[in-house]
């Protein structure tokens, strides 16, 4: 499945994106935030792409102009997620890279997304969190129509082999409609 927005192509991951993928996942400002580390190399970046970001429903965040990834977006459902145990909610991750910080490139790539999830999908909640001190994802979870749920004190953080607080916000469908109707 590939969607669209103004500005975005959101695509299946391709082994060819590896040498993107790493470019800005590097970034120690990038990856750590959001709990996974900094990549070490192309070939690392082709085992992510692989074996992470492979799984249905994640997407490459693309320009138009070029169709080559900038970030990522996903909805993880099933074991994918630790946030719910129903099939009909899911839970919502994104990155970009840093250089395209600011540009609301993340907010438009997720509102598709979303739109997907509900309408295509059929989900009835879909859940995001973040780890504290990550305002960026915070204020795209607020711009999204997202509403707090609960924090979480001492989550592991495997990939970093840290413990942090952890927030958790959720979309139910409905929420998300008459949200449509003001944007």
């Amino acid at each position: 499945m590939v969607l669209y927005t103004d500005r975005l192509i959101l695509r299946p991951w391709q082994d060819s994106d590896a040498e993107s993928l790493y470019k800005y996942a590097k970034d120690p400002d990038v990856g750590p935030i959001a709990g996974w580390p900094p990549h070490t190399s192309v070939k690392n970046s082709l085992e992510i792409i692989r074996n992470v970001l492979s799984i249905p429903e994640t997407y490459a965040v693309c320009l138009k102009s070029d169709n080559v990834p900038i970030g990522s977006v996903g909805l993880k459902t099933g074991n994918a997620t630790d946030l719910t145990d129903k099939d009909n909610e899911c839970e919502l991750g994104y990155w970009i890279g840093k250089p395209f910080w600011g540009q609301g490139l993340i907010p438009e790539a997720t509102k598709e997304l979303i739109r997907h999830g509900f309408e295509d999908l059929n989900m009835q909640t879909i859940w995001c969190g973040r780890y504290d001190g990550n305002e960026k994802s915070k204020r795209v979870q607020e711009k999204l129509g997202f509403v707090f749920h609960h924090t979480t004190k001492e989550v592991e953080v495997p990939l970093l082999g840290e413990i942090r607080t952890g927030h958790v916000t959720k979309l139910s469908k409905a929420r998300w409609k008459k949200n449509l109707q003001f944007d």
